[in-house]
């Protein structure tokens, strides 16, 4: 394992929060902080920039402002105001999440990364940003624009990096005493750095790049729980040529991508029926 000295550690840090105090981005859950604002931004960011997540989190928190007002959210309310985002599970889950912070730890987030891991859509470094932007705890993590900073830093020119060799240098350097503005900076930064060496995410063991949406599974299922949050119902085969009709060039099975949404319970049927 990689060990900095000291004056490495003040150095990077010096530089992170050099760049932050003069090109800090303006979010709205970074305002008036809040476990139940934290816990909605970051699932909405899974997977989905920043520009298209702040309308839907605005529009998001009128609807539901807090954990008590989700828990009761139908799957049609949650799924209604989750639309444009994709992955239509992770809307589900914040309901689900919901619920149990309501019905099981009296509306308090836990404020411990292995309850949160039990909770769904949350894996390790989902509860370890939450914990670090909720509570403000020294919890180590890592995301894409993190990866891209220790990346560049600290393995300039190197190619497959492993989040195993980029862990401990993540912890060694936190701020222990600022983690959640530590943490906002070294995303801020690794936007930065993203915009100038754009091609510096592929020298990441970890790196995929996002499959095309368009003829893909994600837009048939996209498309089918629109059509839902929109009629409500709609008979089974009603549906289908009505996806044969909005997505022709769309060779996957309907029937299979339906009959998946219904295993997962994220529509029902009822006598050929189907809604959410």
């Amino acid at each position: 394992m990689q060990r900095l000295t000291d004056d490495q550690i003040a150095q990077f840090q010096k530089l992170i929060y050099d760049f932050y105090t003069q090109n800090k981005r303006d979010f709205p859950w970074r305002k008036e902080i809040t476990p139940y604002k934290i816990v909605i931004s970051e699932i909405m960011l899974q997977q989905t920039q920043t520009a298209r997540v702040v309308p839907k989190f605005e529009n998001w928190l009128q609807r539901f402002p807090d954990f008590a007002s989700l828990a009761q959210g139908t799957n049609h309310d949650i799924l209604s105001a989750w639309q444009g985002l994709g992955y239509n599970r992770r809307g589900l889950a914040l309901g689900k999440i919901a619920q149990i912070v309501t019905h099981d730890f009296n509306g308090q987030l836990p404020n411990d990364p292995k309850i949160l891991q039990t909770f769904p859509a949350i894996g390790p470094n989902t509860a370890g940003s939450i914990c670090a932007f909720a509570f403000d705890n020294p919890t180590t993590f890592i995301e894409t624009n993190i990866r891209t900073v220790f990346t560049d830093i600290f393995f300039k020119g190197q190619q497959n990096i492993d989040d195993k060799q980029l862990l401990p240098l993540i912890t060694q350097t936190i701020d222990c005493k600022n983690a959640r503005d530590w943490y906002y900076a070294l995303m801020d930064y690794g936007v930065h750095l993203k915009q100038k060496l754009p091609k510096i995410n592929a020298a990441s063991k970890h790196y995929t790049r996002q499959s095309r949406f368009e003829g893909s599974k994600r837009q048939v299922r996209g498309a089918i729980i629109r059509i839902l949050t929109q009629l409500k119902n709609i008979d089974y085969d009603n549906l289908l040529e009505l996806l044969d009709f909005e997505l022709p060039e769309n060779k996957h099975n309907r029937d299979l991508i339906i009959q998946d949404l219904l295993k997962e319970e994220t529509i029902h049927i009822n006598q050929n029926i189907l809604s959410l």
